[in-house]
């Protein structure tokens, strides 16, 4: 179908980046449907609802999404990538269009090209290069692939702002990981650091300090931001930087920062699902604009 704006678009993962997407396809009136596996679950209802009120059809399966979809987004945790194409593959009318949306390593998203290719697909490489919400749709995306020409001008027209990095396959998803490594790890250590600071009650003069060698960083402001990313996006966060040490790996290379900064933003992830930062789904759940508040909580927890 040469026009984008009459798919039938599916998408697999209905988090934050699938509702996002969902709403502003929907705006244009573009049929969308979506697949989660949290749907059967108790989170489920929330994400129902969300549906019900832009339009979004719910599929049983990935396979049935697939079977009706002209055009796939796979926005999943980044150790679904695979997993999730090798579902599709199996149901993927001839010429499907599949976006492949996950923070996954160059050699991940070469195994799931594989397998949509192989089903009749056509697979795009997608790596976002920010985070999703301030952007929405337009959120920076670069793309890989043999189809990623064909399918550019298509994507922009309903809203996307895509550009391609390479005709090649994992180009792309190696500019987003090798960026992941400063941006995720940036995180971790600001979390350790400014926790650790805090606990020393020496945090002003590490923040003055770093002020003085980055004039061009609001600390304050970056803090509370890290905090606040971390406590609740950690898991998804973790999973995306162990994807970033595979890519290290598949260069060569040992990858101990990845390592431990995945090690970090799951340990964040744990204290979260324990309630040390409020209650998930409540208005004040790691929303405090100091990050002094989060740090507290934390050291309390670990008893210092």
């Amino acid at each position: 179908m040469a026009d984008p704006k009459r798919w039938q678009i599916g998408l697999i993962g209905y988090g934050e980046v699938g509702r996002i997407l969902a709403e502003d396809l929907r705006r244009q009136d573009i049929k969308v449907s979506t697949y989660d596996i949290k749907l059967g679950s108790e989170q489920g209802a929330s994400l129902q609802q969300h549906a019900a009120k832009f339009g979004v059809a719910l599929a049983a399966s990935h396979a049935e999404l697939a079977a009706k979809s002209d055009f796939i987004i796979s926005a999943v945790t980044a150790s679904q990538a695979v997993p999730v194409a090798k579902a599709c593959a199996v149901a993927l009318n001839q010429g499907t269009w599949f976006l492949d949306f996950n923070s996954a390593s160059p050699g991940a998203k070469q195994r799931a090209a594989a397998l949509i290719d192989g089903g009749g697909g056509r697979y795009v490489e997608g790596a976002v290069m920010t985070s999703v919400p301030p952007y929405r749709i337009k959120v920076p995306l670069l793309l890989g692939g043999p189809g990623a020409r064909e399918i550019e001008p298509l994507l922009n027209a309903i809203g996307f702002a895509a550009k391609i990095a390479s005709d090649e396959l994992g180009v792309s998803s190696a500019v987003k990981m090798c960026r992941s490594i400063m941006i995720k790890g940036l995180e971790a250590m600001v979390i350790e650091s400014f926790t650790t600071a805090r606990a020393y009650g020496v945090e002003d003069a590490v923040l003055a300090s770093l002020a003085e060698t980055f004039p061009g960083i609001n600390w304050e402001k970056q803090g509370a931001y890290c905090f606040q990313r971390v406590i609740e996006h950690g898991r998804r966060r973790a999973e995306e930087v162990r994807e970033v040490a595979e890519t290290v790996r598949e260069a060569g290379l040992t990858p101990w920062s990845a390592q431990g900064t995945a090690e970090r933003q799951a340990w964040m992830a744990d204290l979260a699902d324990e309630g040390v930062f409020g209650a998930r789904g409540t208005k004040e759940f790691a929303r405090s604009a100091d990050w002094r508040t989060e740090a507290d909580r934390i050291l309390a927890k670990i008893g210092c």
